[in-house]
């Protein structure tokens, strides 16, 4: 998904479930990587794109806004690689 599509959307609809755009793996992810249990329950995409954005330096203070392009575009390699790397533990069946 492109960048700028993903900030759009958790502008103007961040109460749509993450589950639409993000697997399970992802945004499981975003929460771990942040030392955050991930919920039971799929949360609203702008919860996790608030998280992607956090790893890379996007600090989600209350009066900070909404994440830019830039700390978004710097924090999704390293959660795509996280990703990417509990997904293929699962096929190997070291499950993780």
């Amino acid at each position: 998904m492109h960048l700028a599509r993903l900030i759009r959307l958790g502008r103007i609809r961040p109460q749509w479930s993450a589950d639409l755009f993000f697997s399970e793996t992802e945004w499981a992810g975003a929460f771990i990587l942040n030392k955050k249990k991930p919920p039971t329950k799929v949360p609203r995409i702008r919860e996790v794109i608030h998280l992607i954005a956090q790893l890379g330096g996007f600090l989600a203070r209350k009066g900070d806004g909404e994440p830019d392009v830039k700390s978004l575009w710097l924090s999704i390699q390293r959660w795509r690689d996280f990703v990417s790397g509990v997904e293929h533990m699962r096929e190997i069946r070291h499950v993780m």
